[in-house]
């Protein structure tokens, strides 16, 4: 295994984890909240927020698996990660200029910004196989999320301070300090992705005659991946179980913090607490890449789906600052475990020529899962005019993610991979 291209990967999740924590979970949602929807019914805040997110992955769960396969065929995988990534930096740039009662306009930024980080994440994730051999696909993928954290902990913790004491930065008000926020994580992103467009190289491939577009060829190799997925039936029941327990994951890192801020807590004590669950999440995530080595990755992932279980039922009682922050530490315990895991569970029951297209299926496993929790979530608050209520709605998430899991077998996977990727490496004799 070359150090150089692991670290140069794993640094992307350094880098882009500044999204996913001051955009989508922290710093966005309160803004969104507070200023982007001022004027608008507090509870119906929070459901436009769910249905932007919704939005935003069913266009990215649409555009996976096809991008996936385009990438596989044209071996373009480093240059469509690129494109999504710099949409996703704009995006968050341009959140500066939202202003109050601007909340069509934030919602529009926040679906180009989340199509640009989760579209690369297709790429991204697809480069694992690549660059770690077998033997230690769980660490270096557990370590990728590791960095994720110490990433984008970090810069949270910038922000945090620009927000809280903008006068020790200079500026003039926390409104400002939280535009720069914005700004800062369009640059971050953006210097350390640097190491891998240098340093990560995509494997070399047989250059083939094209005679459609890509387009075509994506719907083409789509179809035939469909297909081929009743070969795999392992896969295929990862791929439902992930459907369903991702999108209760996925759901509580987006709703979670305008969900505090609808039932009262103020606004620096939920920055805090992700901030609290980023660096829980650090040593956690080594944990369970640790763990899995023990006890086998599927019982590790099951012990992290049943904490949170707990999470979610104790988040539908929460009242108080303090419940939040006990619910902040819990999810920094399992998150980073949970997707680590899943991602190398599934990374071992992929064909090994097939690697982009088949995680095209793992991405459009957890985008499309990703638009029914915060919709759940948006409408049943909406419904009833209480976040609480959608919040517990996630039970049913876990518990199908879970059973489906249960009857999952790991090893028959990897066997069905091996299988077909020997089959494909046949030589064919030509006269």
């Amino acid at each position: 295994m070359k150090k150089k291209p692991v670290w140069s990967w794993m640094l992307y999740d350094f880098a882009n984890s500044a999204f996913a924590t001051t955009i989508m979970a922290a710093v966005l949602p309160i803004f969104y909240y507070d200023v982007a929807a001022k004027g608008v019914q507090e509870s119906l805040a929070a459901s436009y927020w769910g249905y932007s997110q919704s939005i935003a992955v069913l266009i990215v769960a649409i555009l996976a698996p096809i991008l996936g396969a385009i990438s596989d065929y044209s071996a373009a995988k480093k240059k469509f990660l690129m494109f999504f990534a710099y949409m996703g930096m704009i995006a968050s740039v341009l959140l500066a200029f939202v202003g109050e009662g601007d909340y069509i306009f934030a919602s529009l930024l926040l679906i180009v910004g989340t199509i640009g980080f989760s579209g690369a994440n297709v790429f991204y994730d697809a480069f694992l196989p690549e660059v770690a051999n077998e033997k230690d696909i769980d660490q270096v993928s557990a370590a990728g999320f590791t960095l994720g954290y110490v990433g984008g902990g970090i810069l949270l913790a910038i922000n945090l301070l620009m927000i809280m004491k903008y006068e020790w930065f200079g500026l003039a008000s926390t409104l400002t300090g939280t535009k720069l926020a914005f700004i800062s994580v369009g640059i971050w992103w953006f210097i350390f992705s640097i190491p891998l467009m240098k340093n990560v190289v995509e494997e070399k491939k047989v250059q083939r005659k094209r005679e459609h577009s890509y387009i075509a060829i994506g719907f083409q190799r789509l179809g035939r991946t469909w297909k081929e997925l009743r070969q795999f039936k392992q896969l295929l029941i990862f791929l439902l179980a992930f459907w369903l327990y991702n999108d209760g994951i996925s759901t509580i890192i987006k709703m979670a913090t305008i969900y505090g801020r609808d039932i009262g807590i103020d606004s620096t004590s939920l920055i805090t607490a992700l901030l609290i669950t980023q660096f829980v999440g650090i040593p956690c995530t080594f944990f369970f890449g640790w763990l899995a080595g023990k006890i086998t990755p599927k019982r590790a992932l099951m012990i992290s789906l049943f904490f949170y279980l707990i999470i979610v039922a104790l988040g539908y009682f929460m009242t108080s600052a303090l419940h939040f922050y006990i619910l902040a530490v819990c999810v920094g315990f399992v998150q980073g475990g949970a997707q680590a895991l899943s991602r190398s569970i599934f990374g071992r029951m992929v064909p090994g020529d097939r690697h982009a297209e088949f995680f095209g299926f793992y991405g459009i496993s957890s985008k499309f899962a990703a638009i029914f929790g915060p919709f759940a979530f948006a409408i049943v608050g909406q419904l009833t005019g209480s976040s609480r209520f959608g919040i517990l709605s996630l039970v049913f998430f876990f518990i199908v993610g879970m059973i489906l899991l249960y009857v999952l077998d790991v090893e028959k996977g990897v066997e069905q991979a091996q299988a077909y990727t020997r089959s494909e490496e046949e030589p064919v004799i030509r006269s």
